[in-house]
């Protein structure tokens, strides 16, 4: 063997992957889960995923309550849903999408009183999952099969009828099978639902055995795809060995074969299929590519007298650039030349779009033979291309980037690599009210919801992608939220008691309290609804979901900044913000009050403290007790200021015992820093 080339598209399509990724995930996260159904027709991969906690069952009755069962990418029939339900497990659901498209086709079917043909392998467990959602219905394996029906059943020529395809079944069957139905059947619907995926591999199979001595095929005896695989490279190559591991290869049957293929099945894992080419490279000696012959002269000539065809993809080198067009040498008889005003039509100088020397694929428009020059088309290939990968974005859930080029009256069109998307109002995750020209110019991220390439018509959301990252985001928050750890988030709405504040999808609450160290009554004094604001976690409540946070600066925690300035014994001058009956409360600090008890007021007796004080008075006071753990200052007032004179009484002023009050007076007893010890009855 000279040579040895593996299928591109050999292995895992994107609904097995997607599968075994749900299956893994739901082990991790449970510990355990069940299948309904081998999960793919691979022994080997299910025998390891069995390995790592997954059980595998056949029937509904057999899941137990509050079991975690993967319905797999085959499908199952809506009574299958109800069972489980019943039983009371967990359903995730990992049908392929391209198999939920036919199960929506066919229900569509039914609710129009309309009789489905199902054209696929009638016992595989995807054509008995798309039965179950039919109405009346019929399965046919093949065009044979088929004939012979239309033949006994000439009355169902003029019923209406839909048509649906296996997604893993052969185009050429399909095809022989839609053309008995067109010569018969007046009134047919028919839908080509075969997986892009599948018929790329299937193309890709074909043309690696025709150009091969030898093929094998790597894939499960019961997977259809794989088998079909096995068909189609049978057909185009006389030496095929269609196999399941490394153990069951013949290298005696590859060592007289030039040159051999390889492929896989949609079920085949990548590590079956390295392990099966390393061995086939180890055995057996593959000629490096350096040792290929050269071209004999007859073979180059005749590369260079080939014909080429409207409608051609082609490939060819730049060799010159002019103000209308630019010449692509395409290593044939023709010429082929590009208008320039495909690259210039963004606004591109063609100069920066494309260089003397570039290779460029385009699709032949309109060959001249008399001049023997072709027009090209680099924007029809690369549409079409892209067609394609909107199809598959679809099918796989991709998320693709595009500008937002117009607004209408139902939304706005986004330009994703030159195809047109339409997203309705309602996806564009503006608020209702919102205007939509302020997307206009705007890259966004979409994922695409609907695709009709007859209609060229293309449906996108920016919604879901932008929902999607948000309970990413929140989960990020949830699992990594501490406190004090600080975010950067925006005043959402105010209260009468505090803020909302969305901190990246999730909104935590500011207290009134919070929002400063100051006096404020209401949260509108420091922020307003759209500030960007730094608050940290002050606590947190995963259960309920709640997030306390804090807005004012701990650095600038007043009580700090008092006790860095301040000590017993300093003079502040202080002012005074309330009056009680026992005395006043007097601001030191914006933050920090402190009391200047009744009896440090004055240095007499007073009645009342707004005999001597009114709310706004400023003035100084002695710091004569500071209580660090209560956040307590006491002030006082009176050890400033001189003793008052004591008055003594005239002899005949000395009231005599019947003259006393009938209740005690109080005095003040101060200590000599001049703080208010308590109050004491008057000695008798």
């Amino acid at each position: 063997m000279k040579k040895l080339t593996v299928a591109e598209s050999a292995g895992f399509c994107f609904g097995v992957n997607r599968s075994v990724d749900m299956a893994e995930r739901l082990i991790e996260e449970n510990g355990c889960c069940a299948s309904l159904g081998e999960l793919i027709h691979n022994e080997d991969v299910v025998n390891a995923l069995v390995q790592k906690g997954m059980r595998v069952i056949h029937t509904p009755e057999e899941c137990r309550p509050g079991e975690h069962v993967l319905i797999r990418a085959h499908g199952v029939p809506p009574s299958v849903y109800e069972a489980l339900e019943k039983s009371g497990a967990f359903v995730h659901d990992a049908t392929c999408p391209k198999v939920r498209a036919i199960h929506k086709i066919v229900s569509a079917a039914r609710e129009e009183g309309r009789f489905t043909i199902v054209i696929g392998m009638r016992n595989h467990p995807e054509v008995l999952a798309i039965c179950g959602w039919c109405g009346e219905h019929a399965v046919f394996e093949n065009a044979r099969e088929l004939e012979k029906w239309l033949s006994e059943n000439t009355a169902s020529w003029e019923k209406p009828i839909t048509v649906v395809v296996q997604t893993t079944q052969t185009h050429s069957n399909f095809t022989e099978c839609c053309e008995l139905i067109k010569k018969r059947c007046t009134n047919a619907k028919i839908s080509d639902t075969i997986c892009l995926a599948t018929f790329t591999r299937q193309e890709e199979a074909a043309r690696l055995a025709s150009a091969c001595d030898a093929m094998v095929v790597i894939g499960g005896k019961h997977s259809a795809n794989s088998v079909h695989l096995a068909q189609i490279c049978s057909e185009h190559c006389g030496n095929v060995q269609f196999i399941e591991r490394t153990d069951e290869l013949d290298l005696d049957r590859l060592k007289a074969a030039d040159t051999v293929g390889l492929t896989a099945g949609a079920s085949t894992p990548a590590w079956i299929i390295k392990e099966v080419r390393n061995k086939m490279s180890d055995e057996i000696k593959i000629e490096e590519s350096a040792v290929e012959k050269e071209k004999s002269f007859d073979e180059m000539l005749e590369e260079t007298l080939k014909t080429i065809y409207n409608g051609d993809k082609v490939s060819g080198t730049v060799v010159a650039i002019t103000g209308t067009e630019i010449s692509v040498d395409l290593g044939a008889k023709y010429s082929g030349f590009i208008p320039t005003s495909e690259f210039t039509d963004d606004g591109i100088k063609v100069e920066d779009a494309v260089k003397i020397g570039d290779i460029i694929e385009a699709v032949v428009v309109r060959v001249n033979d008399v001049e023997g020059t072709a027009m090209l088309s680099k924007k029809r290939l690369d549409a079409a291309k892209m067609w394609t990968d909107i199809e598959e974005a679809v099918d796989n859930g991709e998320i693709m980037e595009g500008v937002v080029t117009e607004e209408n009256k139902g939304g706005i069109v986004v330009n994703v690599k030159g195809v047109r998307v339409f997203v309705p109002a309602s996806q564009t995750d503006l608020p209702r009210e919102a205007e939509l020209s302020q997307l206009l110019k705007q890259t966004v991220r979409l994922k695409i919801t609907e695709v009709n390439k007859a209609r060229k018509r293309v449906v996108g959301s920016i919604r879901r992608v932008a929902q999607a990252e948000r309970r990413e985001r929140i989960e990020t928050i949830w699992n990594e939220i501490e406190i004090g750890k600080k975010y950067k988030g925006v005043v959402k709405s105010l209260t009468s008691y505090g803020a909302f504040v969305d901190i990246g999808g999730i909104d935590g609450m500011v207290h009134v309290s919070e929002l400063s160290w100051g006096r404020i009554h209401q949260p509108s004094e420091v922020v307003s609804v759209g500030d960007e604001i730094e608050v940290y976690v002050i606590n947190f409540d995963k259960e309920k979901r709640k997030i306390s946070l804090g807005y004012k600066d701990p650095q600038a925690n007043p009580w700090t900044l008092f006790t860095n300035r301040y000590q017993v014994g300093d003079v502040a001058n202080v002012k005074i913000v309330k009056l009680m009956p026992f005395g006043a409360f007097a601001e030191v600090l914006p933050g920090v009050d402190g009391l200047i008890h009744i009896s440090q007021i004055a240095n007499r007796r007073i009645g009342k403290p707004e005999d001597v004080l009114k709310v706004g008075d400023e003035v100084e006071a002695k710091i004569t007790a500071v209580d660090e753990d209560k956040h307590k200052i006491s002030l006082s007032i009176r050890a400033l200021s001189e003793p008052a004179p004591v008055k003594v009484p005239a002899a005949e002023e000395v009231p005599s015992a019947e003259d006393e009050p009938a209740e005690d007076a109080l005095v003040y007893e101060v200590s000599e820093s001049g703080e208010a010890a308590g109050e004491v009855p008057d000695a008798e």
